[in-house]
């Protein structure tokens, strides 16, 4: 960029930091650095010009009003704990950080919260709690992400085979447009059709075409105490057949899946006595009332049983269910131990799971490189995680085209590119291969009818 072009820039900047103040507007590239990347740690994010830590709305109003006038690329972030490149930073653009709204309000009376985006999912839940009330989507980093993250990517977690996710829970919306104008959509109510649902249309929209300022989330009644089930399995097949049988006949309210590889990562980083030995581990929960909830776990250790499990251990014991639920959460910490990651969130149609593994390990062998995979399994979601050498460029080679083979193969089983991480910038080349030109066509008309300038989020799902 030539230097008179720099100068403008850092006029421009000026009069936002003389709108907001230098305690909103963040300018200094070392504090500026914080706020680049996400948990990715993609390379490629680009220096903004600043980034805005909104206090409110109408910061992030002004920011955008700036952005448009000045036609200046903008990404909004919550936590940077996305799994997709989804809050990297643009060169030249303007990082608009919720970080700061964190108020969280609980209306029992209507089994409401409204929530700034800033807040964590597990302050969500932990304010909830105070009033007998539960928020069921429940990532495995439900400790360090934002509910606004929660909501641009349309989160998931482990409870949700039997409970939903994210979209389930969102009754309403403050939503900041391309052109810094603010809208509120939906309400405490949980029946509403007027008009069309543009509500969920910016649910799992990833920031590129408004930016959520504050939401109105359903809460329900506290989850009933859980009884597990935990599996052990020679191969992942015969899990993932598992997985299918009980699924056929009952909701179970967890149904999570590790391989072997994941399992011994996790023995590795924080030993919690698992099979070594296992080829999957299978960890099911019933919060079914009374007698009925031992009478699903029952039938799911028969179901394990029959298919050859090679040990099946259950527990009424909340603790101990949880310990294994631990586990399971402790997977991408305990992975990325092992190398650089690339992290997929392909799913597939619940009867076609085992494919799905059979197919992941078999572009393991022909690409040599490791890829452990954890399963929301209940509901055909697999997090393959491919680990390879960063200073190495044959294995990120090898890694890149094994993370484009594992997309492809989801599509081909009738699958989907990512269940709950988002498209964000790494996986958007395959996103025309699943949904097709026409619907591409309508996504592309939706967001110029909304952001004619394209400001919001580029590079980020299209």
């Amino acid at each position: 960029m030539a230097r008179g072009s720099v100068q403008k820039v850092d006029t421009r900047v000026e009069t936002l930091v003389a709108e907001l103040g230098d305690d909103v507007v963040v300018t200094r590239p070392e504090s500026i650095e914080a706020y680049r990347r996400d948990w990715t740690g993609h390379a490629s994010a680009g220096m903004p010009v600043a980034v805005v830590r909104a206090r409110r709305a109408q910061d992030v109003q002004a920011a955008v009003r700036w952005a448009a006038t000045h036609g200046i690329p903008v990404v909004p972030r919550g936590a940077g704990s996305g799994l997709s490149g989804g809050s990297l930073a643009v060169e030249g653009g303007l990082t608009i950080s919720l970080d700061r709204m964190r108020a969280i309000t609980v209306d029992p009376a209507t089994r409401t919260a409204t929530v700034e985006p800033g807040a964590f999912n597990a302050e969500v839940k932990a304010a909830a709690a105070e009033h007998g009330l539960w928020y069921p989507p429940d990532p495995s980093s439900f400790e360090i992400c934002s509910i606004g993250g929660n909501i641009a990517t349309n989160a998931g977690g482990l409870c949700c085979v039997k409970y939903g996710v994210t979209t389930d829970y969102v009754l309403g919306l403050d939503v900041v447009l391309a052109d810094g104008s603010l809208l509120t959509l939906g309400g405490p109510r949980i029946k509403d059709v007027a008009g069309l649902s543009l509500t969920k249309l910016f649910v799992g929209s990833e920031g590129t075409l408004g930016i959520v300022t504050r939401a109105i989330l359903r809460l329900v009644p506290a989850q009933a105490v859980a009884s597990t089930l935990v599996a052990t399995f020679a191969s992942v097949d015969t899990a993932a057949e598992a997985v299918a049988r009980i699924g056929a006949t009952m909701r179970a309210s967890m149904m999570e899946l590790m391989d072997q590889t994941s399992i011994n990562a996790v023995e590795d980083y924080q030993p919690m006595g698992l099979d070594r030995s296992a080829g999957a581990l299978l960890i099911a929960q019933s919060d079914a009332p009374g007698a009925a909830r031992g009478e699903e776990v029952a039938l799911m250790e028969a179901a394990c049983r029959e298919l050859g499990a090679v040990e099946c251990f259950t527990t009424d014991d909340p603790a101990e269910g949880e310990m294994f639920a631990a586990a399971r959460r402790a997977a991408f910490p305990a992975i990325e131990r092992r190398g650089s990651l690339m992290l997929e969130d392909v799913g597939v149609p619940v009867p076609r799971l085992p494919e799905l593994l059979r197919g992941i390990a078999a572009i393991a062998r022909e690409r040599d490189v490791e890829i452990p995979v954890v399963a929301h399994a209940g509901d055909g979601n697999t997090h393959p995680i491919i680990v390879h050498d960063a200073t190495d460029p044959g294995s990120e080679a090898r890694a890149e085209q094994a993370f484009h083979e594992v997309m492809a193969l989801a599509i081909s089983l009738g699958g989907t590119i990512t269940g709950e991480h988002g498209v964000g910038r790494l996986k958007k080349a395959a996103l025309p291969d699943q949904l097709g030109p026409d619907v591409m066509a309508l996504t592309r008309r939706v967001k110029e009818a909304l952001d004619p300038q394209g400001i919001l989020n580029p590079g980020a799902i299209f």
